[in-house]
């Protein structure tokens, strides 16, 4: 988990250096991991690193984190170190200075030990070979924590669940060794079941989703409860592996369990089906939904829709696209136009992402891949037209489309949403504009759109 970032305030007296400081300035980062972009002085830092080839020169690197450190306020500094412990790190060359950072971090006055970091610094000296640092570290948190149970088993969930994420082998036995002990041994059920929680969700991330349900039996025996956390997690593991019988059997122990499945259960399965291509088998489970009375969400069209390939060839292509559902239906083969009718033909999520009264219509796009925001347009321009066509309904004064600008695309500032958005608006002749106040959204006129949908999509 990457640390956040504390706002810096420039002190006044600053004021006159900020041009020279800040220029040129780097590019920001943006955490895969879904944290917050790496800042523009840790850029700078790493990047003397690489070009000063410091990485391989032991001494040049210490003096240049001497330097940052003691030139960089606490936000900065653990921000840089954070970067480097998360499992997508984009500098991964630069993995070998987080020890070394994270010591002279610990050294300065405004340093508050935290064994959230020790955890993930484990597995990283692990995987670079480093066992006696990371077994001296392991036991300066345990010499600290052993009279305090809860904070101790805080701290071995946190070890595990990182060894597994860095898919450290070594460090995730070591890790499991010490929680499964500690779990046994305990009286608490605080910590048994924090200690279970995480030793199946490790087991998981781990590929042995066998092992982990074998732990759900032993929580039973040992008198505590799973909860639908342990049984999703178990469940998405099967799914995750290709295992769709074991999936499909947690659900049914899920169940027998108490706990009927869920919009999020659903997508887990709907995920594991898209990951194999396996499309037929996702029709009948979006009719088991329905059936239900489950709802859809966002996540449900994106689970869906990014796993058919045509659809993703019309999104992600440069040449036209169908402009219509019916248009759209019709040039699927068989398995994406099934998926598509079982889609809209539930309007939960068109109604979620549209506010409509008479000063604004507005949809919102956010949280939509780029195959979802591409139906729910199509959706959405339908209602709009049907809309319209009857006398009574009144046109709002303004209408919106917000796509975002790219915060949180895996390019930060490039919004695959907002370039498909406006190739639509293109091939559609459609007179909504890119707003000068706010890029993130496309605007007109209601009463414009509403002439242009009736007289020129009919």
């Amino acid at each position: 988990m990457v640390i956040g970032i504390l706002t810096l305030t420039i002190p006044s007296s600053w004021n006159h250096h900020r041009r020279h400081c800040l220029r040129p300035t780097p590019p920001l980062i943006k955490c895969e991991s879904g944290g917050v972009p790496l800042t523009k002085q840790a850029h700078c830092f790493f990047s003397s690193l690489t070009s000063t080839a410091a990485v391989n020169d032991p001494a040049t690197a210490n003096r240049l984190i001497k330097k940052f450190v003691a030139s960089s306020p606490k936000s900065i500094a653990l921000n840089a170190l954070s970067h480097l412990l998360s499992p997508r790190n984009s500098h991964p060359h630069l993995s070998a200075i987080a020890f070394p950072l994270y010591t002279k971090i610990s050294e300065a006055s405004w340093y508050n030990w935290n064994p959230k970091l020790v955890a993930d610094l484990v597995p990283l000296l692990d995987i670079q070979g480093k066992h006696d640092e990371s077994q001296a570290l392991i036991s300066q948190v345990v010499s600290k924590l052993k009279f305090k149970e809860r904070d101790l088993v805080q701290f071995y969930c946190n070890l595990i669940e990182s060894c597994s994420k860095h898919e450290s082998n070594q460090g995730f036995n070591d890790a499991y060794g010490y929680l499964s002990e500690l779990v046994n041994n305990s009286s608490s059920m605080y910590v048994k079941k924090q200690g279970y929680k995480s030793m199946v969700s490790s087991l998981c991330e781990m590929g042995q989703p066998n092992e982990a349900e074998n732990v759900v039996e032993d929580m039973i025996k040992n008198g505590v409860k799973p909860s639908l956390f342990e049984l999703r997690f178990v469940l998405y593991g099967y799914g995750k592996m290709g295992f769709f019988e074991d999936m499909e059997r947690m659900v049914k122990k899920m169940e027998i369990e108490g706990f009927g499945v869920d919009t999020i259960s659903s997508n887990m399965i709907l995920s594991s089906y898209g990951a194999y291509n396996a499309l037929p088998k996702m029709v009948p489970w979006l009719q088991k939904m329905k059936a239900l009375e489950i709802p859809f969400s966002k996540r449900t069209y994106n689970c869906v829709l990014n796993s058919c390939p045509m659809i993703m060839s019309f999104v992600r292509g440069s040449g036209g696209f169908p402009v219509s559902v019916s248009e759209l239906v019709n040039v699927l083969d068989e398995d994406e136009a099934l998926l598509v009718k079982e889609l809209v033909e539930s309007s939960s999520v068109l109604d979620e992402a549209m506010e409509w009264d008479d000063l604004e219509l507005k949809l919102d796009l956010h949280g939509m891949h780029s195959g979802s925001a591409y139906l729910i347009m199509l959706q959405w321009i339908k209602e709009m037209k049907s809309r319209f066509r009857v006398e009574e309904c009144v046109v709002p004064a303004q209408i919106t489309v917000v796509c975002g600008t790219g915060k949180h695309s895996s390019v930060r500032g490039e919004s695959p949403v907002k370039t498909l958005i406006k190739a639509m608006m293109v091939q559609m002749k459609s007179p909504m504009r890119i707003d000068r106040k706010n890029i993130g959204c496309f605007i007109a006129k209601g009463q414009v759109v509403r002439n242009w949908l009736i007289q020129s999509l009919d």
